[in-house]
């Protein structure tokens, strides 16, 4: 297959992709303790420049954001010049780059955070099974409620985390709503037991991803800003039984407050996602897990989305969309070093220039 439809421009926001290839987020845990990007960083994502846009790996708004070890933030001046020395990198070998801000609300552990800091969720339901720490696999501990007034200040520190993304150089932000991270868990009511206007009715569960978005494109602009869904994703122990009035509720809001994207992992039901695109009025990514390339391309095809995200061959690629032009065989991923360690299985992937050189 050619995927010719992949190689033609389109604008997303404010921001022209050169081609519609999208690397998709993807937690490395190659960060440094106190949550400042390094060198290494840099370089990895400006390997893959070659995407017509980067998404970050979830990088937490503040220190009770943060759920898994060695993740990077964006909420202290070290680390917003670390994330600039990113930006830097990608925008000089031609890229672009949104920072994807991921509260982890209840998928977390005092262990992984600089200051022991616990968890906060909608509600004070555990998250189950174990997540790994320095101390190794560790059962997460039961979150604590978020009162009213602290919502309204988890809502700013999106926005504060946005305009710190912005100074550091990125083109954009993508706000984290799937996959069981706090967005998901104000949405789904198993994770959401209030009673108050942030629980209960459809209109309230969705309310704090709203405000989150709203604020968010308030300060940086609407056009900067998309979020990211999994509608009916049980990861992260998130029970969604009625997933269709939800997202049909969520997405009509947040066409309103005009944000540039919508991000979707497909979880099967195809019927919703057709129901929600026809419904958004402005880009769609769309990420389908496992699928092979010509499936996703499928969707650009038949208008389902506007672009594709890939993970874990972009991250095993750093040239893959010059492999995709010309019919190269791909890199295999290396499930080994997906998480932590150094360069290996990082920034050590061959591209088909290098392999080229190391033959002749």
């Amino acid at each position: 297959m050619t995927y010719d439809i992949l190689w033609t421009p389109t604008r997303i926001g404010r921001v022209e992709l050169p081609n519609r290839v999208v690397m998709s987020p993807m937690t490395r845990n190659r960060s440094q303790r106190d949550g400042v990007p390094t060198a290494l960083n840099a370089e990895y994502y400006a390997q893959r420049a070659g995407n017509g846009l980067i998404i970050t790996e979830g990088t937490q708004p503040s220190e009770v954001g943060q759920g898994y070890a060695l993740t990077p933030g964006i909420h202290t001046p070290d680390q917003v010049a670390g994330w600039r020395r990113t930006t830097d990198a990608v925008h000089a070998a031609g890229g672009r780059i949104f920072i994807q801000l991921m509260h982890a609300g209840r998928v977390s552990h005092p262990d992984n955070t600089l200051n022991g800091t616990g968890p906060v969720a909608p509600s004070a339901v555990a998250s189950p099974g174990e997540l790994f720490t320095p101390a190794g696999m560790q059962s997460k501990p039961t979150p604590r409620e978020l009162g009213l007034d602290e919502i309204a200040s988890v809502v700013a520190e999106y926005a504060d985390a946005a305009a710190a993304a912005i100074d550091a150089g990125a083109d954009g932000v993508e706000i984290h709503g799937g996959y069981g991270y706090l967005v998901h868990q104000f949405l789904s009511p198993n994770t959401n037991l209030r009673t108050d206007e942030y629980g209960g009715s459809v209109v309230a569960r969705v309310r704090f991803a709203v405000e989150v978005a709203g604020a968010v494109a308030s300060r940086i602009g609407a056009d900067r800003v998309g979020i990211r869904l999994s509608p009916g994703n049980t990861l992260n122990g998130i029970c969604e039984p009625h997933p269709r009035e939800t997202y049909r509720e969520l997405v009509q809001q947040l066409a309103g407050v005009g944000i540039a994207y919508l991000h979707f992992v497909a979880g099967g039901d195809d019927g919703l996602l057709r129901e929600l695109r026809d419904l958004w009025p402005n880009a769609v990514i769309m990420n389908r897990p496992g699928a092979e390339l010509s499936a996703r391309a499928e969707d650009v095809e038949d208008g389902l989305a506007d672009a594709i995200a890939v993970g874990a061959m972009a991250l095993a690629n750093p040239d893959l969309v010059e492999r995709m032009r010309v019919g190269a065989e791909l890199n295999a991923p290396d499930p080994e070093t997906f998480y932590g360690g150094d360069h290996n299985g990082y920034t050590t992937y061959p591209t088909l220039s290098g392999s080229a050189a190391a033959r002749r």
